[in-house]
């Protein structure tokens, strides 16, 4: 993996080769308080379901978490009560719109288990479960600048994943040239991971409390995921703001 920062700085110097050019980062305007996106860019995924290794981790998470909390001490992790507080700070009731990383965690210690869609989304929804902080996985070819995380317009919608059309307005959306595409809620069809994406974009959606090394490390281990189930090259990340 490479830090995208790093690699601005060391490719073409003094003994650094430079086998391929690199895309730089997307860069995200943060309109809202509170939070800070981590970003990963990783390009070559192949999608697929998700192998041995991976479907394991994702067993070994779940049945740690079932284990160890129920539908009410889940509640009480620092990360939930981080993001409900990042929530309340966008004006969002948690309460009704629950976050992405909760609706996981809820799930997993229901019993009701996890859906696997793919190598690249299970991987994902790993480091979302490890963390408790809303993971967006999305198709980075689909994406057009400028890039902005933004409270929705009046009258915005998107059709979401698995669900009918989602009205936008007043919730946080992270938001292309073309519209609003995902949220730490729930994301659109538009940009969702299929067969055919190749080059991928991560978000993480951390409390702006977190420890930026902890939003690193969560970067890293996702790009080392998709890297390692899904054969992905030149991980870049970086945080915003």
């Amino acid at each position: 993996m490479v830090i995208g920062r790093i690699l601005e700085r060391e490719c073409g110097s003094a003994g650094v080769a430079c086998e391929s050019p690199v895309e730089p980062l997307l860069s995200i305007r943060v309109e809202l308080p509170d939070v800070v996106l981590g970003v990963l860019e990783i390009d070559g995924a192949s999608v697929a379901p998700a192998g041995e290794a991976l479907s394991e981790e994702l067993v070994r998470v779940c049945d740690r978490i079932s284990k160890q909390y129920s539908a009410e001490t889940v509640m009480e992790l620092e990360s939930i009560r981080a993001v409900r507080s990042m929530f309340r700070a966008w004006g969002i009731d948690p309460a009704r719109y629950r976050p992405s990383s909760e609706a996981l965690l809820r799930r997993v210690v229901q019993g009701k288990g996890l859906y696997r869609v793919s190598n690249v989304v299970d991987a994902g929804n790993v480091g979302s479960l490890e963390t408790g902080w809303p993971y967006g996985i999305y198709n980075r070819a689909l994406l057009a600048a400028p890039v902005a995380f933004r409270a929705g317009n009046p009258g915005e919608t998107y059709e979401g994943i698995g669900k009918q059309t989602w009205h936008l307005a007043g919730r946080p959306v992270l938001a292309d040239a073309s519209g609003a595409f995902g949220s730490p809620i729930s994301d659109s069809t538009r940009t969702m991971i299929t067969e055919s994406a190749r080059d991928v974009l991560g978000v993480i959606y951390a409390p702006a409390s977190a420890a930026r090394a902890a939003i690193e490390t969560a970067l890293a281990a996702l790009a080392a995921r998709l890297e390692g189930s899904a054969g992905g090259r030149n991980a870049r990340i970086s945080l915003t703001p």
